[in-house]
Parts: structure tokens; sequence; C-alpha cells
């Protein structure tokens, strides 16, 4: 079922055509409100209670698992992208004869761990190139073979939204005894993912884009053949009886349950989860069905109107419904994101793509307006 425009959600003024979700994304109003009422509680400390260290990590946990289908024992809290692939990288050994799959043009968060493991494992990076017909399912199961020990790839490209079946990609990857490592920041949130389904190894997610959330926060999910690993660093909050205080001068090698052991330091952040807590509710109470259909009627308008103007869109059926790189057979002007600031229209230049990013607080009219100023530029 598709939303009604939900711009009131937002502080988005009618003057701005904000179609950048997969840059950043706007906080709703609720969220600031959250958030102002978190960071002043901290000028207060003596309202901030032990049980607080605790019960909001827990909610966001739980929260995020509903939205990917999974339970809270499997979330860890995680600053970055960066940190849950290392995460992944850390638990992932690797033999010089083995091999690394990625995609080319993969966002670097999830290419430098890969390269730095490959370098101290004496392992090789696959890269597999761009298919001019943006079909990277195929692409990639015909390069995962016996040699194949981990598929680290996004849910679709950061760059043009092309998509990815992780399903089947997820199936070949097993079937050769291959982990699967997921950046989903691009995706979750607004495109259904489902992890019983795809089964990844490893699933981060960073919550300042398709979340609504704040930046330096973000999900891992781990497998549960994997919570038993090694975490990144020791912090004390991870720790197995980390909720009394008084007695965490008694060290002890136990972990909190599931993968909290994997958890960031200071990972209680009284500012930034509640802002995720608040953001995270209103994507469920929308559903990801729904967001999803909402925002693939802005985006297939987009599509026809750069065909129209002899522009060269990923097509639907190669790319995610909220998310549209567009390229040109003429060169693109420099300044083209500028010149589209200007008028207060906001997209990204990806590579050699247009990324085109429109949420539920988009309307047809912000369309219209993109594809008017693009159309005097190209």
């Amino acid at each position: 079922m598709r939303l009604s425009n939900q711009r009131d959600h937002f502080e988005i003024p009618d003057e701005v055509a904000y179609l950048n979700c997969s840059y950043m994304s706007p906080l709703l109003r609720a969220a600031r409100v959250a958030g102002e009422a978190a960071v002043a509680r901290k000028s207060q400390p003596w309202r901030i209670h032990a049980a607080d260290f605790f019960d909001e990590s827990e909610q966001a946990r739980a929260l995020f698992g509903a939205l990917i289908g999974a339970d809270a024992e499997g979330i860890a809290i995680v600053p970055s992208a960066s940190y849950g692939i290392g995460v992944a990288a850390a638990n992932l050994p690797l033999r010089p004869d083995q091999h690394i799959v990625l995609l080319e043009d993969q966002f670097p968060s999830n290419v430098y761990p890969w390269q730095a493991l490959a370098e101290q494992s004496g392992a090789t990076v696959v890269t597999v190139q761009r298919p001019l017909d943006y079909d990277w399912t195929n692409a990639l199961l015909s390069t995962i073979d016996e040699r194949t020990t981990i598929v680290a790839v996004p849910h679709c490209h950061w760059t043009d939204g092309s998509l990815i079946d992780l399903v089947r990609v997820g199936e070949r990857a097993r079937a050769v005894g291959a982990a699967l490592v997921v950046d989903a920041t691009q995706s979750v949130g607004a495109y259904p993912f489902d992890v019983a389904r795809v089964q990844p190894d490893f699933l981060v997610c960073a919550t300042y884009k398709w979340l609504l959330g704040p930046y330096s926060l973000g999900f891992l999910y781990v497998a549960p053949q994997h919570r038993q690993g090694r975490p990144l660093e020791y912090n004390w909050i991870g720790r197995a009886g980390s909720e009394d205080f008084s007695g965490l001068v008694s060290y002890t090698g136990g972990f909190q349950p599931g993968a909290r052991r994997f958890d960031v330091g200071e990972r209680s952040n009284f500012a930034l989860m509640p802002i995720a807590i608040t953001a995270l509710q209103q994507l469920l109470d929308w559903h990801v069905d729904a967001i999803q259909e909402t925002i693939r009627e802005l985006t297939g308008q987009i599509e026809r109107e750069a065909s129209r103007l002899g522009l060269e869109p990923v097509p639907a059926e190669r790319r995610a419904d909220h998310l549209i790189g567009i390229r040109s057979p003429r060169p693109l002007p420099q300044d083209l994101t500028t010149r589209l600031a200007n008028e207060q229209v906001y997209v990204s230049l990806r590579g050699q793509s247009i990324r085109v990013s429109p949420h539920v607080y988009n309307t047809g009219a912000d369309v219209q307006r993109f594809v008017a100023v693009l159309s005097s530029v190209v």
C-alpha cells in the first residue's frame, strides 16, 4: 500500500527539492525533539541511571532486528559500516589460495578492510567488473567458485542503485562454502530485507541514510555460527555481568550473550540512541513495503523523464526502487550538482551517474523541478 506524502514529519521547506537520501537523510521532527531532550539530559547527569546504559540499547537492537527479520540476540551496535565490516574481516580466516569477491566501484568501507585482509593472509581480491546490462547478480554467480571464501557486496550499488539478488548470491556462496558479508547501508529501511531468506554471515547498516537516523551509529547482524567470535575491542559493557557497576572489578572472561560482544565501546550513546529509536519506530509504523512502493512511483517518474531527455537511467528491472542512477551519453558539467543546488534541488554525482534518491517526503512536483533544471544543463 502506498503512503500519502509524509513531508509534515520532516523539516524540509517547500522550496527545497531534497532528492538525496542516499547521501544523508533528514531527521524526523520527532527524532530531533528526542535528540534535543537526550542532549539536555547529559547536562544533568544525575538523571542518567545504570539501567539507561542498557535499556535504550536493547530497544534499538530489537527494533533494527524487527526491520530485517532477525532477533535482538543477533544484533550488535556499531559506530559505522566500516566497523561492522572490520568485525567480519576479523572473524573470517583466509588462506593464500583463497579469494574475496567484491564489485567494481564498491563503497570504499567495504573494500579497504578486504584489501588489508588479503595482504595479511596472501589471499586474492577478485573484483567483478561492472556489467553493461547492470546484471550484477549473474556476474557474481559466474565469478564465485570453489576458491571463493568471502563474498562482500552491497544489496544495491551505491553509485546507481543497481540491484543484487542476495538470495541467489547467498545460495551460491553457501554451495561453495563461502561467507556472505552485506553492506546494507543503501537499502535497509527503504527496501525489504529478510535475514531468513538471504542468510548473510554478517550484515551492517549505518543509520544516517535510509534508517533516517543520526551519523556515527549503525547496526551489525551476526549469524549464529559467528556469535562466539572475536570482537574488535574489549570494553567493559560487553562482558558478562556488566549491569552490576559495583562488581566491574571482578574481571571475567565471559561475554554478554548473542552478538553483544561485538558492540562498540560506549555503545550507550545517550545523545544518539533516542534519535535512532524514534526513527526505527517510525519506519516500522510506515512498513518498509509501503515505503518501497511510495518511492517506486517517484523513481519510475524519474526514469521516464530522464529517458525522454536522452539520458540513460538504470532500468527498473535492474535497480532497487528507492535509488536510481542516470548516465549521460554526453559529458556532464563538472558543476552539475552546484547548478542544481543553486535552484534548491539536491542530488549526488557518484562515479559516472547522477544519483537520485527520493523518500516519502518527496512529491511529483519535486521530480519535475529536478527534471526542469537537469534539462537546461545536459
